[in-house]
């Protein structure tokens, strides 16, 4: 059986997903989460508000694989730190598994395949999934961001280091800033051989004024189209090169179809060849069925573009 916490814009479609792939699925609020036995679950997708390292951690040492969307830095490093936990159960955490982090880390990966190497990897975000992620949005936006950058990780500003980045129609052309984003770790974590990593965050002049005040305008009930944009730099047939590609999309959906997607690939390899390896992975390791992974995405209705430039 899957459990899913939460029951929110993303929760609720992850559980949509899956019971559309005929996987036994109870959704539970992390109000009652302490209801559920582990010892009847197989995978958790803890896709509620708020820290996960405590839930995750109680569910590995019960045996049970968990995949969490969380997207806040410090409860991203307490996941990664439950390395110790997965191999001892002999069991999967997959970190990050929403839009950014999630599809980001997807997407390097299927775009990585084009180069002979490739050293350089930037993301930006667009949108929010609902009330709780645009919350995190906000916060975003009044930490530290951090960038790796030749072999050291670099602090700077959230808010700061404006970008032009150009997403998929309808998204178009936005001003990107850095922020406090998970993706930058997760990617790093993934693809330990890029020299360069950057993540932005999509925002206005509002948004970046306001970011250290509380919210001061409720968010859409129901999340607002999104979209990440995956930027790979790297050398192909001799030459440097980049490759693009990103998704738009409501991002309640895309974050949902990750999660939704890596439980599906988790529970159909149980006791297979294919089986997931113990340990804490973000989502583009090489130790993961990533196309597959990315494969069920896109069966999801998440519709993937690459840009080819202009001729």
């Amino acid at each position: 059986m899957i459990v899913v916490v939460g029951t929110g814009i993303v929760g609720t479609h992850v559980a949509e997903l899956l019971r559309q792939r005929e996987h036994e699925v109870r959704s539970v609020s992390h109000h009652t989460i302490n209801e559920v036995s582990p010892e009847e679950t197989e995978v958790v997708v803890l896709a509620h508000a708020g820290h996960h390292e405590r839930v995750a951690r109680r569910f590995l040492q019960h045996g049970c694989s968990v995949v969490s969307v969380g997207d806040d830095s410090k409860d991203v490093l307490a996941l990664l730190d439950l390395q110790s936990d997965a191999l001892s159960a002999g069991r999967t955490l997959i970190v990050g598994a929403a839009c950014s982090p999630g599809l980001s880390g997807l997407l390097v990966h299927y775009l990585g395949a084009k180069f002979d190497e490739y050293d350089e990897i930037h993301v930006a975000v667009h949108g929010t999934a609902g009330p709780q992620c645009a919350h995190q949005h906000h916060r975003v936006l009044s930490g530290t961001a951090l960038g790796w950058h030749d072999d050291e990780w670099l602090k700077r500003p959230a808010g700061s280091g404006r970008e032009l980045c150009w997403f998929p129609e309808p998204i178009g052309s936005r001003d990107c800033y850095r922020a406090d984003l998970a993706d930058a770790l997760l990617l790093k974590h993934s693809f330990s051989h890029a020299n360069r990593i950057s993540a932005r965050v999509s925002a206005t002049r509002r948004d970046r004024i306001l970011g250290r005040l509380p919210m001061l305008i409720p968010p859409h009930i129901e999340g607002d189209m999104g979209a990440v944009r995956v930027e790979l730099r790297g050398v192909k047939n001799g030459q440097r090169t980049v490759e693009i590609a990103g998704a738009a999309h409501p991002m309640g959906h895309i974050a949902g179809a990750v999660a939704a997607a890596t439980a599906h690939e988790i529970i159909q390899r149980i006791g297979t060849e294919g089986a997931f390896v113990p340990g804490v992975f973000a989502l583009g390791a090489e130790e993961l069925p990533n196309a597959a992974i990315f494969a069920t995405v896109l069966n999801s209705g998440v519709r993937v573009q690459q840009f080819y430039g202009v001729h």
